[in-house]
């Protein structure tokens, strides 16, 4: 059931073969990633602004060799399948596709974003300097979107360890 999502690329040649669709017939896209490990009301929140600035919002989502080498070994608590079907749940995301490595330079450079969108936790310094090489050679905007803070996926697991501590979940 997990992988009827009718929004999950089967692969990046799907996803760039989409794009150039959808470029030939003057539609903006929005790219933004992430590991989307515990979907909480940040991520919909940043995401539903983030579909504002285009056509489609398009997410690049963390497999589960990358979110451990970003966030380390008790990371992801859901698998791939569970994180992009509950992201393929909301209205305002169109499309989305896993990428395997830290970064998605390679990504950028292949579907040629319109826009790219980050969280407001991030800045162009902070931003790594692969991805915005790449963003910057295919002529993406970089958007910086406000953050909602207290809310993360690492607080939110700290607060559901915290309750399972107390016995009160």
């Amino acid at each position: 059931m997990l992988n009827d999502n009718p929004k999950l690329f089967e692969n990046l040649s799907d996803a760039v073969a989409r794009r150039e669709f959808l470029r030939e017939r003057g539609k903006t896209i929005v790219l933004t990633n992430g590991c989307f490990d515990l979907l909480h009301c940040g991520h919909v929140y940043y995401l539903r602004e983030a579909a504002k600035l285009g056509d489609e919002l398009w997410i690049g989502l963390n497999g589960a060799d990358s979110v451990r080498a970003l966030k380390g070994p008790t990371r992801p608590v859901q698998g791939d399948l569970e994180r992009a079907f509950t992201l393929g749940a909301l209205e305002f995301v169109s499309g989305i596709f896993f990428f395997h490595t830290p970064r998605l330079d390679k990504e950028i450079r292949l579907l040629k974003p319109d826009v790219y969108a980050k969280a407001g936790d991030y800045t162009l310094e902070t931003l790594n300097a692969d991805e915005r090489a790449a963003l910057q050679d295919v002529g993406a905007a970089i958007k910086f979107l406000p953050f909602l803070p207290g809310f993360s996926t690492t607080s939110l697991i700290a607060k559901i360890n915290a309750a399972a501590t107390a016995g009160t979940i």
